[in-house]
């Protein structure tokens, strides 16, 4: 029973292993805002409270991390408000006029606007607008107490909603150190697998693929994990330049061995490199220093494929020292 309990409050409460369970912990935070959202407006019989369950289903949305949670609130409320209000003045207007055509052609143009301004920079808040809209007003049938009440449900539903988005939320900081180590991990691996040759060439292909695919999460994580970190966004940056390097020399490298049949010839420590930074950003913890790298071009044997090793391993020397001066400088837990 210990054991157990122990267990649960790790995953509750230790961040690392909450990432590793995200889609568990948000499953089970989006059913608790639901319940949460049924017990209140039955337990004080609010008409119309499906509509409050609705809006937490729509609100809560995909996982948030720490650092763009607020953001996310804000445009959350906005959106919501906007689309309460214009839903009230549809349903005024159509009682005051009695033209259900003309309703449905306001509400056609605002859902388009909305729709236009959906795509690009705000088009959460359009979103939600457009959604609330619908949600408020209907198809303009509904009378102006059904409205009122379907807009404080909406509040509702938002509210809690929110509450439960910011209920221990996972933080992008852990995220890109994970996914960052994976993809040092992968590096790792086509390294080793380009010592012993690729079967073919769309074996590489593939290979070379999976790694781009891995980098390209990080770059929209940066703006959340340098709010996260009071980190500028520069720093890293840096880093996902010189992740993109790496990627490139290997793509270089393995080219080269594919074309030639030639390998690389004496490892200057690029796979060691790659195992040590992957292990100190899962752990969080500072490796030992690493051993000083001969300069480029000292290697004995000629030609391109020792000069790319040297330089890929030079790269990831500085690659390191970046995350070793984000530890030692701003605390970041590497």
């Amino acid at each position: 029973m210990l054991d157990l309990l122990r267990k649960t409050t790790d995953v509750l409460f230790v961040t690392n292993l909450r990432f590793r369970q995200a889609r568990q912990f948000h499953a089970i935070r989006v059913a608790l805002a639901l319940l949460a959202s049924i017990a209140l407006t039955t337990g004080i019989d609010i008409p119309h409270g499906e509509w409050a369950t609705i809006t937490v289903l729509v609100v809560i949305g995909g996982l948030q991390h720490h650092g763009n949670i607020r953001r996310r609130a804000a445009e959350r409320g906005l959106g919501t408000l906007i689309g309460a209000l214009v839903g009230l003045a549809l349903i005024l207007q159509q009682s005051y006029l009695g033209m259900p055509l003309l309703t449905y052609a306001l509400m056609a143009g605002i859902c388009g606007y909305c729709a236009y301004h959906a795509i690009g920079k705000g088009g959460y808040i359009a979103l939600l607008a457009a959604i609330t809209v619908v949600i408020t007003a209907g198809h303009g049938n509904q009378n102006v107490y059904d409205a009122l009440w379907r807009t404080v449900d909406v509040f509702i539903g938002t509210a809690i909603a929110l509450v439960f988005s910011f209920a221990l939320p996972a933080y992008a900081s852990y995220s890109w150190r994970i996914r960052l180590a994976a993809l040092l991990r992968a590096s790792a691996a086509v390294h080793r697998k380009m010592q012993s040759g690729f079967a073919d060439a769309a074996e590489q292909r593939a290979a070379m693929l999976d790694l781009g695919t891995r980098l390209i999460p990080l770059r929209g994580l940066i703006p959340s994990v340098a709010k996260e970190t009071d980190v500028p966004a520069a720093e890293f940056e840096e880093i996902q330049h010189a992740a993109r390097v790496c990627i490139s020399a290997l793509e270089l490298m393995a080219a080269i061995e594919q074309d030639t049949g030639l390998r690389e010839g004496e490892d200057p420590g690029i796979e060691p490199a790659l195992l040590t930074m992957a292990e100190a950003l899962e752990t969080g913890q500072a490796p030992a220093p690493a051993p000083p790298l001969a300069p480029v071009g000292t290697d004995a044997q000629p030609g391109p494929l020792p000069f790319i090793a040297r330089q890929l391993a030079a790269d990831l020397a500085r690659m390191r020292a970046r995350l070793d001066r984000l530890s030692s400088q701003h605390g970041f837990p590497y």
